[in-house]
């Protein structure tokens, strides 16, 4: 299977032979998470927490399911989410008095609370967050990591005292979402979501967008200001240095197991994955290269050489599977190990270590005495070839038109739009495609019209097919 040709087979097929996921539990988008596959999203999950605890944020952990009396108190929200909730209705042989919803994210759950926990301007900031699993009924063709119906979730949550205080919780986000992208080799466009496909009860939504193969875009996360259309209903104010009561200004900022179907997606290619060496489960794998005659010393050579790595902090594996070489190159290309250790007789007699590159096939040797060092500079060296080539095929994929005579099939869009929903509606009726927004933050020297009604306008938004 080709990903160029036939993407969504591919994709599909990859995910399998890798050992990423088990669709085959008996809930359709209720997928299995397999060794390989979590140890590859617990790394994620560590560089989130990484950047959060080091910016003020606190961890917690909410029930998983929410009163229908706390899910309905903000009527955009409930509105925007009802269709896709999960209800428990009984428990036991009872039916409950009020009914209890999965939690689709965790805004009704945490905002009464947040009532409880914030009295004072000294409260403030709260900055919080988990790392859960979410449920929401995807009605689309279900598909690992991208369409699934419970979902490996983080979210923020921040209150603060004024507007600009929680826009300048926003910016924060957008830096913490930088190093954590840069750490996956992943590229992104930020857009201000539309209003009609912004956040249910949000005042604005930046999307957070990569180009598949297919020139279609997945969102892999949003980060959105509320304003007080939150805590309103919710009830959440402080009192502030001078007595009054006011109400605190609330933001979230959110990703999902997208960002590793994000991962396949952007590196992988027709011969398996290609993991950034910062989320591989295992950076470099050892392959014995044995005879009759030293197969004895070669493994305990093997052995030495990963113990060496490990001290340097490198994730490393040692393959004494009996069976060829060349089966073990198979096995390892398909679930994208960056680095491939070689180490034989002849490599030991020269006090070298060969290796073989994933993302490029370059091979070579390593001096024995400096593999530690040596093996770390070939893998950051393997994580920014990943990133400045995923970066070029982004941007290869971005076409600018001037009129919808001629829109190509596989690109995302850069046109001009007027902003006027009217002409935006009128835009993805003619077109079957999705406008993402106008660029986040606002780029300048832009020029053009409105796609639509001929309007000149100084900023330009982008549309695509979406996954």
């Amino acid at each position: 299977m080709e990903k160029e040709d036939n993407f969504s087979d591919w994709y599909l097929e990859i995910v399998e032979k890798a050992g990423m996921s088990d669709k085959r539990y008996p809930i359709k988008g209720m997928n299995v998470w397999t060794p390989y596959g979590w140890k590859a999203m617990k790394h994620i999950d560590e560089f989130i927490r990484k950047e959060l605890d080091a910016t003020g944020h606190d961890e917690v952990c909410f029930p998983l399911m929410i009163p229908e009396t706390e899910f309905k108190k903000e009527k955009d929200h409930i509105k925007g989410f009802d269709s896709e909730v999960y209800w428990v209705t009984h428990a036991g042989l009872n039916e409950l008095d009020v009914r209890l919803v999965l939690r689709p994210t965790s805004e009704t759950a945490m905002y009464p609370m947040f009532a409880l926990w914030i009295r004072s301007h000294q409260d403030l900031p709260l900055k919080i967050y988990q790392i859960v699993n979410v449920f929401r009924y995807e009605t689309k063709q279900t598909r690992a990591f991208m369409r699934v119906r419970e979902i490996h979730f983080f979210e923020s949550h921040t209150c603060h005292v004024s507007e600009e205080d929680a826009q300048r919780q926003i910016e924060e986000d957008t830096e913490i979402l930088s190093k954590v992208a840069k750490r996956l080799c992943l590229p992104y466009f930020l857009s201000v979501r539309t209003e009609w496909d912004k956040f249910p009860g949000a005042y604005y939504t930046v999307g957070i967008d990569t180009v598949m193969p297919n020139g279609k875009t997945l969102q892999m996360g949003s980060i959105h200001h509320y304003r007080t259309n939150f805590s309103i209903p919710y009830e959440i104010t402080y009192e502030d240095d001078k007595g009054e009561h006011k109400h605190v200004h609330q933001t979230t900022y959110g990703m999902s197991e997208r960002l590793l179907g994000g991962i396949i997606g952007v590196h992988s290619d027709d011969k398996g994955l290609i993991m950034p060496p910062d989320i591989a489960p295992f950076q470099a794998v050892i392959i014995p290269i044995q005879s009759k005659d030293n197969g004895a010393m070669v493994a305990e050579a093997a052995r030495s050489l990963a113990s060496k790595l490990t001290e340097h902090g490198i994730r490393v594996k040692v393959d004494d599977r009996d069976i060829r070489p060349g089966s073990k190159y198979y096995d390892w290309e398909i679930k994208g190990v960056p680095l491939r250790l070689e180490l034989g007789g002849r490599d030991i007699d020269n006090k070298v270590v060969t290796f073989a590159r994933r993302d490029t096939g370059e091979k070579g040797t390593i001096d024995i005495s400096t593999v530690g060092s040596g093996v770390d500079l070939i893998l950051k060296m393997i994580s920014s070839t990943l990133l400045e080539r995923a970066k070029k095929i982004q941007m290869s994929r971005v076409s600018e038109i001037s009129s919808l005579d001629d829109i190509p099939e596989d690109k995302v869009l850069k046109l001009g739009w007027c902003g006027c929903e009217e002409c935006g509606h009128a835009f993805e009726d003619k077109t079957e495609m999705k406008i993402l927004g106008k660029p986040y933050p606002k780029e300048k020297g832009y020029k053009g019209k409105c796609i639509i009604c001929g309007k000149e306008t100084d900023e330009y938004t982008l549309a695509a097919r979406t996954m």
